[in-house]
């Protein structure tokens, strides 16, 4: 089954916050609007706009093409500064 449209953008900020360890707070900070607004939006009760898309894609460093491609595209394109690391993974890589 293929996801549509909305539920793929859904889909892809829920996998973007989780791989940077961002909360739907900061996301908002970064789109100009509240927490109450994303949790709409991610909920499917609002849509996301175009303007959403746009800044989206600026915040996490993707094209917004890379965005509306689904999580795994847009996890891929991810600048590797904008992941979210354990500290597991900072001491394998001896930070």
């Amino acid at each position: 089954m293929r996801l549509g449209l909305e539920e793929s953008l859904r889909l892809t900020v829920a996998v973007l916050m989780q791989a940077t360890g961002e909360s739907q707070r900061s996301v908002a900070g970064a789109l100009g609007l509240t927490q109450t607004q994303i949790s709409r939006r991610q909920s499917g009760a609002t849509s996301w706009t175009l303007r959403d898309v746009d800044t989206l894609a600026g915040h996490y460093g993707v094209t917004a093409l890379d965005l509306l491609s689904g999580p795994t595209k847009a996890c891929e394109a991810l600048p590797p500064e904008r992941r979210h690391s354990t500290r597991a993974e900072e001491k394998r890589a001896g930070r």
